[in-house]
Order: structure tokens, then C-alpha cells, then sequence
């Protein structure tokens, strides 16, 4: 198998998919559903939901997506459970909803504050949520991602790299963070003549580097 630096550098499509193809491998079986599910999110679903629906996806299914650790879902899940106890909770989550919904998806720092206001999200949460959003424009950023960026090397933004907290990912690290793998996923269509790579995409080919 390629190093992540060999792939970042590598103009062969098969060994692009190849490694795209590796992150269902990862992917706990118990998890599988989900994931497919989630992978093919379709924006309409969440613009149909009310503030109830958008409080259950939110604690059902993307936090449990995005929290698979026990421990990180209960407490992730406690912070997001203030919005159901407070009065007028649920609609002021359904607020942040709807202003997802009519963000400029090419505006990621916008985007990731936006997401942040949710209880429990910081900016790798945040940025979870909009990548299955909005997967043309945003990415996942985590500590898996910045670990396999570091093995890159020679990248612009090594420094800045290298002075992240990985665990503690503020929001200008996730736009820096989603900078690259955009810059990836558009040399990768120039490249291959493919128009379905996505920053999504290349997040999902880190993750499994970064493990």
C-alpha cells in the first residue's frame, strides 16, 4: 500500500479509489447502516425536518455518526440535550438549522461558526455536519486528518500544520484544514477527468492514514 505521502503525490486514479475504497474498511460493522446512510444524505431530507425531527437526526444519527468512542456520545449527546430541557430549546436549535440551510456553502469559515453554535460541536463536529451537507465545498476535519496531513510533507501550510492541536481543532485550523483537501479534490478532477471527487472524499482517504 501507498504512504499517504506517495498517494497525495500519485496521478494514478486506481490507487486514488483504491484508498478511497479503504475507508469502509474501518468502518465499524455495527456502524455500516449509518454510514451508507449518511454518505448519501440528502439535503432535502433535513430541510423537510421540524424542530423535533431536527433534534432526533441530530442525536440519533449524527452525533452517533460522528461520536462512535461511548463515552465522547454521552457526553456529546448531555451538552445536545440542553436544547430539549430549556423552554423554546428545541426551536432556537431548529434556528441554527435553518440558517445551515441558507449559508453560502463556498463560505467555510462562515459555515463552520455557524455549525459550532450547536451544543456539543466544536470544529471537528462542526465540520462533520456540513461535509455531509454540503460534501462539494466541506470536509471533515479531525486529529486523523491532521495527523495524515503531517506525513504529507512539503505542503504550504506544514507549518501551520504542525501547530495545530490536533484533539483541539480551532475554527481557522478547519478552514485551513478544508483549504487543502479543496485544492485536492480540484487537482484531482484535473487530473483524472473525473468530476465526482469531492473534499468529502479526500477526507474520508486521510482518515483511514491517520489512524
Amino acid at each position: 500500500m501507498l504512504t499517504v505521502a506517495e498517494l497525495w503525490r500519485s496521478t494514478d486514479p486506481a490507487a486514488w479509489a483504491a484508498a478511497l475504497e479503504r475507508y469502509w474498511q474501518f468502518v465499524q460493522p455495527a456502524n455500516l447502516a449509518l454510514e451508507r446512510s449518511l454518505d448519501r444524505l440528502d439535503l432535502d431530507r433535513i430541510r423537510r425536518l421540524d424542530a423535533q425531527g431536527w433534534y432526533d437526526f441530530l442525536r440519533d444519527e449524527y452525533f452517533r455518526w460522528k461520536y462512535t468512542a461511548p463515552n465522547r456520545y454521552a457526553t456529546t449527546t448531555r451538552s445536545l440535550a440542553e436544547y430539549a430541557i430549556a423552554p423554546g430549546g428545541l426551536e432556537l436549535l431548529d434556528g441554527i438549522r435553518l440558517r445551515l440551510l441558507t449559508i453560502d456553502p463556498a463560505d467555510i469559515r462562515a459555515g463552520l461558526s455557524a455549525a459550532r453554535e450547536i451544543k456539543g460541536l466544536g470544529a471537528a463536529g462542526a465540520s462533520g455536519l456540513l461535509a455531509l451537507m454540503y460534501p462539494a465545498t466541506f470536509a471533515t476535519v479531525d486529529q486523523f486528518v491532521v495527523k495524515a496531513l503531517r506525513e504529507v510533507g512539503s505542503l504550504p501550510e506544514s507549518d501551520a500544520l504542525a501547530r495545530m492541536r490536533p484533539e483541539a481543532l480551532t475554527t481557522s485550523d478547519g478552514v485551513a484544514l478544508i483549504g487543502i483537501m479543496t485544492r485536492k479534490a480540484a487537482d484531482n478532477k484535473r487530473l483524472f477527468g473525473a468530476s465526482d471527487w469531492t473534499p468529502r472524499k479526500i477526507d474520508q482517504v486521510l482518515w483511514t492514514y491517520g489512524r
